[in-house]
């Protein structure tokens, strides 16, 4: 069987009808764009405020913010132990951002690295090497990079080329083809890293400023999070409902 994603509505801020609107935009980037590159496809179901997402299907809910995440003791997988992704569309709406953008990322990073566990080891020499997040939206995230499909903006994401740091002219690293070599961060992009020599575990690399930045706390609830978290402390959600 295929990969079922049911895109959940648990926010006070977007209607069921905005959701609704964007689920066809998003089946096609996904069908059209997305698969043929990455070789992964899913089929998407709108679940409405109040309603139960059938059985057996990932979880894309869409909340608030991260608080209400951890209000709610956050649930890592679904209650069958399934992928659950999150976006928190409160945040997105009082920052300006785009929501529909931040759902089309996370339901592509869903699908690309569904158990936030794949990383790239990138070896210079003998001596040194470090480790990529596997996150195919998250060096070309920003609004300014992604494009409309039947009039919904969604993310831009990278190709497998971008985690190949051999190759270089001529080759496409992103669908929107505004990345020009690999590994490279476009305006607002990120990506998790890990050092093997210095043991500081997880960080974060950005396009701004000084090449290395970091933060103390990743947002409750995010992939950033989670991928610092072992496999066997994630928690399971026991049913799914709107608090």
């Amino acid at each position: 069987m295929g990969i079922k994603i049911a895109v959940i509505n648990a926010s006070t801020v977007l209607t069921d009808a905005q959701i609704q609107s964007v689920i066809d935009p998003l089946q096609t980037q996904v069908h059209r764009d997305f698969a043929p590159v990455w070789g992964v496809d899913a089929d998407l179901t709108f679940v409405p405020t109040g309603g139960t997402p059938d059985p057996g299907t990932w979880w894309l809910t869409i909340l608030d913010t991260s608080d209400q995440a951890g209000a709610l003791g956050y649930h890592d997988v679904t209650d069958q132990g399934l992928p659950a992704g999150k976006v928190f569309a409160k945040s997105d709406v009082d920052l300006g951002n785009s929501w529909s953008v931040t759902i089309s990322h996370e339901l592509l990073e869903m699908l690309g690295d569904p158990e936030i566990n794949l990383t790239v080891f990138v070896q210079p020499d003998q001596n040194s090497g470090t480790l990529y997040a596997y996150e195919v939206c998250d060096a070309c995230e920003d609004d300014q990079f992604g494009y409309l499909i039947n009039g919904t903006l969604v993310s831009d994401f990278v190709y497998p080329s971008w985690f190949q740091p051999s190759l270089g002219a001529g080759t496409q690293f992103d669908f929107q083809n505004k990345i020009t070599a690999p590994l490279q961060l476009l305006t607002g992009g990120y990506i998790g890293f890990f050092n093997v020599n210095n043991g500081t575990g997880w960080q974060q690399k950005t396009a701004q400023g000084d090449p290395y930045s970091w933060e103390d706390r990743a947002r409750v609830g995010s992939r950033r999070e989670r991928r610092r978290i072992p496999r066997n402390h994630w928690v399971t959600s026991t049913a799914h409902s709107r608090k």
